[in-house]
């Protein structure tokens, strides 16, 4: 990604947290006058219905789209700007009733260019993953898992309030080595999951949802992931040392 171009969309899920965390990433890394940080206020699946379900999203603008949706005037102002790169950050929520498989890979597969369609950024099960370490660097990451039914019961959340290393999101990863950490465990998680050991290159989004989604399907449970992170590398990929943590 060419950090000199201006100006770059994030379209994110929540208002509160989504919002706050990636504000907390971009100012950590010192690249957050550059972006645009927007709550959708809803989820994927929306997304999904208004693009695809009825229409070929080849044929879409998705600011336009997004304006057809905002209830704000004001805001609705910020999709006639216009923007060298779009990144879509959204929870996977398989619990949802309208979760399919084929659903995502279809979003993952027009929306894979931040300067074309737009990129989208899938966390597992949702953005709360990022504070799920009990410390940092947390070598158990590796192993947690979230199960249907514990987020059907809709106790995910309170279970990352419990075991996060601070019980507090706004204490969490203050610093810039924390968030490498974080970040770079979640990359490395990323690569054993979807079985790339290679050290040159992410595993594509499409790897990591196709072994997520064979992990939902035979055991009801997902890894849990935080890839959010992961556009602070694709921004610039010298602000993550990688090789000095993973």
């Amino acid at each position: 990604m060419d950090e000199h171009r201006a100006k770059i969309l994030i379209l994110v899920e929540g208002a509160k947290t989504d919002v706050a965390l990636m504000k907390h990433l971009l100012d950590v890394y010192g690249i957050g006058e550059r972006h645009e940080i927007v709550s959708y206020n809803t989820n994927i699946y929306v997304l999904y219905n208004m693009m695809f379900r009825d229409e070929n999203p080849e044929s879409l603008d998705l600011l336009q789209v997004l304006k057809e949706w905002e209830k704000d005037e004001e805001k609705k102002k910020i999709f006639d700007e216009r923007y060298s790169d779009i990144l879509l950050i959204f929870d996977l929520d398989p619990q949802d009733r309208l979760y399919d498989e084929e659903k995502i890979r279809e979003m993952l597969l027009h929306f894979s260019e931040s300067s074309d369609n737009g990129k989208l950024y899938l966390n597992y099960p949702m953005v709360e993953a990022f504070y799920h370490m009990k410390s940092i660097p947390d070598e158990d990451y590796y192993s947690y898992v979230v199960s249907l039914e514990e987020l059907k019961n809709k106790a995910y959340k309170k279970r990352v309030q419990l075991e996060s290393r601070d019980k507090d999101y706004r204490k969490f990863a203050k610093t810039k080595q924390e968030c490498d950490f974080v970040i770079a465990q979640n990359y490395k998680k990323a690569q054993i999951i979807s079985c790339n050991k290679s050290q040159e290159s992410i595993s594509t989004s499409l790897d990591i949802f196709t072994a997520q989604a064979e992990k939902i399907r035979s055991e009801a449970r997902l890894h849990v992931l935080s890839t959010c992170g992961f556009y602070i590398m694709d921004y610039n990929s010298n602000l993550i040392e990688l090789e000095k943590i993973v």
